[in-house]
């Protein structure tokens, strides 16, 4: 007998944990496909594990993204100012616009040649607004559509981004579902996730988030130099990734690994310079754009400033002052949070939430920015309900800010008023706050934090896994000297299906 319970809990050590086993909303949802799988189905095919199963499904439902986007393809992007098509039907995508208003039908080389005004539309946009790598990207696109500045040709500018942006797709599952060797099966709510197949083709996002994703997965196998590469390029091609650099300088700092930490810095930051050094040396000013177009920009859709403004009457020009000071104050909380925890938070905890503060505080939010929160949300709760819950309160702000526009660039105002968007930017908040302060209890009280129920620290941590406290600020509880410690079991407490004592038809 004890020879059984020796090999159940072996078993429980090495197996995969599925979603189904231990979620009963998935377990739910699995019922769609026919249940939770059993021992017969695992032990068949082996063609058919998670990674691939999890490919095929995010391919899906990027096409489906794309498909959702076919009435302004096939005319709703191209309408004629006011041009309400494209938000009335909530297809609207920055690419094909790019396309013709940053130069790129017209030849011109990204930060080196000076846009028109009569092509970009604003007097306060004179080069690409974007960070090196992102026009890297869009560059390599364009070398893929026809010359020319016409319809077909944005179109098919579009379709070369989405398929590179899929490989992008494909490359953030993988990432995340490797992060943590023992749940592959995480990386499944990032595939099913709704809001990557609505915001996928919106903007050039999903490459930052790739990127930065990598960078974890690199950290999670103890590869320092590498992670600080990957989130290096990520801050190329979007800044938030350097946010991640702060959430391990406060983990190393508490582990006392501060020496791993420099290596990932030092990497990060010589990737960034080598990706920037050549616009930054040679195209100054077009370099500079980005930098200065987030600097200048007003209070913009989405922010929780743009009710303060709308509601006050005020332009709320000190923005910039306002939104700083709003992250100082969450950042510093963070990093108590961070010290003062009972154990040290797990690295997509704490990556999480310094994320989730930006989003929080910044002066914009485009409705594609919830995937920058959407890998770290599965590392830190990987919970279907609370996922669902917040990626519901997303899907609804992606519709409110469309029938907004909707209702400004329409003679006959359809869409949501004012107050109605309000109410949209309120439950987009609220959808981030509630999954933040279930992540906040879960450090606070690690018993709630299903990745620890079996006595594990962080399996998604690298050197930082198992590692001792060596600077705290509460009473320290020590993370297990084992990092390999079984996840939770069934609700009885009993072996899974696949366990079997020694000496049978599975034993050794």
């Amino acid at each position: 007998m004890t020879s059984v319970r020796y090999r159940a809990d072996d078993d429980r050590r090495q197996t995969p944990v599925r979603p189904t086993d231990e979620d009963p909303v998935a377990a739910a949802g699995s019922e769609f496909i026919g249940g939770p799988a059993g021992r017969w189905a695992l032990s068949g095919h082996r063609w058919w594990n998670p990674l691939r199963v999890m490919v095929l499904v995010v391919i899906g439902m990027f096409a489906l993204g794309m498909a959702q986007k076919a009435s302004c393809y096939s005319g709703g992007w191209f309408q004629p100012p006011p041009g309400d098509l494209q938000y009335a039907h909530a297809c609207y995508s920055d690419i094909p616009h790019m396309y013709t208003q940053r130069g790129f039908g017209a030849d011109l080389v990204p930060y080196f040649d000076r846009i028109p005004e009569s092509l970009s539309g604003s007097a306060d946009i004179h080069y690409l607004e974007y960070p090196v790598l992102t026009g890297l990207f869009m560059e390599v696109a364009s070398w893929l559509t026809p010359p020319g500045s016409g319809q077909h040709s944005a179109q098919v500018f579009w379709i070369a981004n989405s398929g590179m942006l899929m490989v992008c797709a494909v490359a953030l599952v993988v990432c995340v579902a490797r992060t943590n060797r023992l749940r592959p099966w995480d990386g499944l709510f990032v595939a099913l996730s709704p809001a990557l197949a609505l915001t996928a083709t919106i903007n050039w996002d999903l490459f930052a988030v790739a990127l930065a994703a990598g960078g974890l997965l690199a950290w999670s196998r103890g590869r320092t130099g590498w992670a600080g590469v990957l989130i290096g390029l990520a801050a190329a091609a979007k800044l938030y990734p350097v946010l991640l650099l702060g959430a391990l300088f406060l983990l190393c700092l508490r582990a006392g690994r501060l020496r791993d930490f420099g290596r990932t810095a030092l990497a990060a930051v010589v990737a960034w310079v080598v990706v920037n050094l050549p616009v930054m040396a040679f195209a100054p000013h077009g370099w500079a754009q980005f930098y200065t177009f987030s600097k200048d920009r007003g209070t913009d859709y989405g922010s929780l400033w743009m009710i303060v403004s709308d509601r006050s009457g005020d332009a709320l020009d000190g923005v910039n002052e306002y939104g700083i000071a709003l992250m100082l104050v969450l950042g510093v909380g963070i990093a108590a949070l961070a010290l003062y925890a009972p154990r040290r938070p797990r690295l997509g905890q704490l990556s999480f939430l310094v994320v989730a503060a930006l989003l929080i505080s910044n002066k914009v939010y485009s409705p594609q920015y919830v995937l920058w929160l959407l890998p770290l949300a599965v590392l830190a709760r990987p919970r279907w309900r609370d996922l669902a819950i917040w990626q519901g309160a997303e899907v609804l702000y992606f519709l409110g800010i469309w029938y907004r526009l909707a209702y400004l660039n329409s003679t006959k105002h359809h869409g949501l008023t004012a107050d109605a968007y309000h109410l949209a930017i309120g439950v987009h908040l609220l959808g981030v706050l509630y999954l933040c302060a279930l992540v906040v209890r879960d450090i606070l009280l690690p018993e709630h934090d299903v990745l620890r129920r079996g006595g594990a620290d962080d399996p998604a941590g690298g050197v930082l896994d198992g590692a001792e406290d060596a600077f705290v600020l509460g009473a320290p509880v020590h993370a297990p000297k084992h990092a390999s410690a079984p996840p939770v079991p069934y609700a009885d407490g009993g072996p899974r299906p696949e366990a079997r004592p020694e000496g049978g038809p599975y034993g050794g």
